[in-house]
């Protein structure tokens, strides 16, 4: 064994593209890169499917004031801490169609995907683009390489809606009840954009038992 491979890590994550905290937790995950030889089984989760097509105002999700505020402070502290900037979050898009064309591009191999998939974090938080409209998204697929054949099948074959409804089961049947929602191999480890401390912590055990498995 070469001393200095990295250790190998497998993680199971819930994430949406219209959670800010998964984004964050995104940015945490890709620097355990760092450490890690991680591989990541990304359960694509629509935290709010009963978003209209056009989008609707946070204000309309049903979070109190206080609890909100509270959200975005902490959240700009995270921002802060990976070295991104939010625009103002006012608006919430329908991640269904985005959630449905980043499972299809996993057939396309990590490169399309990842390239797919940090673009439409970076593009609906920093940019303030509605990833919810089929011309943005057919923009950010054209933008990261994603095939027209990829982007139109991801849309219309029935199988990518039966991968988001086994996600959903699964993360019913485990209790994921926040997003993002981090396992590293069959343990649960993290829930939520936690310091980037309790990531590398999650990490190391969940590598070390991996490794004790293998």
């Amino acid at each position: 064994m070469n001393p200095q491979a990295k250790p190998a890590l497998l993680a199971t994550v819930f994430s949406d593209y219209i959670c800010p905290f998964c984004y964050i937790g995104d940015l945490r995950l890709d620097r355990l890169r760092d450490e890690f030889d991680l591989k990541i089984n990304w359960c694509l989760l629509e935290i709010h499917p009963d978003t209209p097509a056009a989008g609707m105002p946070v204000s309309e999700l049903g979070y109190s004031d206080p609890l909100w505020q509270e959200m975005m402070e902490n959240l700009e502290t995270l921002a802060d801490e990976e070295g991104v900037h939010f625009r103002p979050h006012e608006f919430t898009a329908n991640s269904h169609q985005a959630l449905l064309l980043a499972e299809a591009a996993k057939e396309e191999g990590a490169g399309v995907f990842y390239r797919l998939h940090r673009r439409l974090f970076e593009a609906f938080f920093t940019e303030g683009m509605d990833i919810g409209a089929t011309d943005v998204l057919t923009e950010i697929a054209r933008e990261t390489g994603v095939a027209d054949t990829t982007r139109e099948r991801a849309w219309s074959d029935p199988r990518y809606e039966r991968r988001l409804a086994e996600y959903l089961a699964a993360a019913r049947s485990l209790g994921v009840r926040a997003t993002p929602t981090v396992f590293f191999g069959e343990q649960r480890r993290l829930d939520g954009a936690l310091p980037f401390a309790e990531f590398r912590k999650a990490a190391r055990a969940g590598a070390a038992d991996q490794a004790s498995d293998a």
